[in-house]
């Protein structure tokens, strides 16, 4: 089964807590807190392996959580890191985010890694919170939870070579004549759902990867007979072979009629893919006389088309197709400007950066002040359960701006204030 489409929830590794401790040794009465810091939640991260043609595994499997990390201990000991998460996926594989359809990353070289979800930071422990007034602190924080997203994988074949054309052209035919690939072949429309890879051999040590994609019909890029599916594998090939059906038919199909149809859809599906070379090739000339072969080929002539002819099936003109073809192959990448090298270095890992938002937000919701963003999220995180942290909790708001924004809204005494987790109730007592 080819499965080239998949959406997958991937989920950082929790943070471990920081912990409350304090020094306990013979002839040092005072020896202070000494509670160690959580260690940092796994890491998620997607890797693009050679070995994998399917997104199948990711319809058994959607949801992907890294380990956890653990909490601290005493005399100042970290917490273990959680174990990072190695999710494989093939090469060529578009990450994008679910529910915008933003592209978060290309995977398109073997080996190439995304961490695409952080794990949350370990929390504090009592350690980081002495200072000359408070000199035995009872306040630790909480591991952060890690990043959290839906995605949708989008999987590209790379090939050198695409095949296009209208259903029983005769597109596996001859990608099993030219190659080692074996796709299965029968004289009806559409019964090749999936594209099919296969390497052909040059020379010795020359050789092109082709793909032949799914017949198109007319309205492909509108998702016609899964058309927009099926044209998205071809949008990475640098040449197209497309393939015409010269066979005579009972509906008198017109083969140059059928050129157009499906030069029109590849316009309208992308421009990227109506500006690729194409070599015209008409098929199944063994059914054919001379004179008919002659009259085709003039028919695509006047149109100034150059028209190979071939047989998949008998392999006449199929050698020279090939050659044709690396040749082709052998120029475009002659003539393919090189990039920067800055753009071409291989990044063994990348972080997907999230946006980071404000300081501190408050919201007014249901008679309670809600407060968000980076300084008060971490704020959240304190373990809220010790009169120390309660204390600290509202010296940091009100360093921060936060405390005096709120009484200008209107905070009063029993006001109900969300942090987070914690719904806390203000007293000015």
């Amino acid at each position: 089964m080819f499965i080239d489409e998949a959406k997958i929830c991937v989920v950082g590794g929790r943070g471990g807590d920081g912990i409350i401790g304090f020094l306990r040794e013979k002839y040092r009465p005072k020896g202070g807190p000494d509670g160690g810091d959580g260690g940092r939640g796994g890491s998620v991260i997607l890797r693009a392996d050679p070995h994998l043609n399917t997104l199948l595994k990711f319809k058994h499997q959607i949801h992907f959580k890294a380990p956890h990390g653990q909490p601290g201990g005493k005399n100042n000991r970290y917490g273990a890191d959680g174990q990072d998460l190695m999710v494989s996926v093939p090469v060529g594989t578009v990450v994008k985010a679910l529910h915008t359809g933003e592209v978060l990353a290309d995977l398109s070289v073997a080996g190439q890694e995304l961490i695409i979800t952080r794990g949350g930071e370990g929390g504090r422990g009592n350690v980081h919170f002495k200072s000359s007034t408070r000199q035995a602190p009872r306040i630790r924080e909480r591991g952060a939870p890690g990043e959290e997203r839906w995605l949708k994988l989008e999987l590209k074949l790379i090939a050198d070579v695409g095949i296009i054309g209208f259903p029983n052209a005769g597109k596996s035919s001859l990608i099993a004549k030219i190659s080692a690939a074996r796709p299965k072949i029968a004289p009806y429309p559409f019964t090749t759902l999936t594209p099919n890879l296969g390497v052909v051999r040059v020379e010795e040590f020359q050789e092109f990867v082709i793909v032949d994609v799914p017949g198109l019909i007319e309205g492909a890029h509108e998702g016609k007979g899964l058309g927009d599916r099926f044209l998205k594998h071809i949008e990475r090939t640098r040449l197209l072979v497309h393939l015409i059906d010269l066979a005579p038919t009972d509906d008198a199909r017109d083969p140059v009629k059928d050129y157009e149809i499906i030069n029109n859809e590849l316009r309208s599906f992308s421009p990227v893919l109506a500006e690729k070379v194409q070599i015209v090739v008409g098929n199944k000339i063994d059914m054919l006389e001379k004179g008919q072969r002659e009259a085709i080929r003039a028919r695509f002539s006047e149109r100034k088309i150059s028209l190979r002819l071939i047989s998949a099936l008998t392999g006449e003109g199929t050698r020279e197709l090939i050659y044709e073809c690396y040749q082709k192959l052998q120029e475009l990448k002659a003539a393919q400007p090189r990039a920067p090298l800055s753009e071409t270095e291989d990044v063994k890992r990348r972080i997907y950066t999230f946006s980071g938002g404000p300081e501190w937000e408050i919201d007014f919701q249901d008679n309670v002040f809600v407060l968000s963003g980076r300084a008060v999220e971490r704020l959240s995180r304190l373990s809220l359960e010790e009169r120390d942290a309660q204390e600290y909790l509202y010296e940091r708001l009100e360093a921060l701006g936060v405390m005096a924004e709120l009484r200008r809204r209107g905070l009063r005494e029993g006001s109900a204030i969300r942090l987070g987790e914690y719904e806390l109730v203000y007293s000015e007592k």
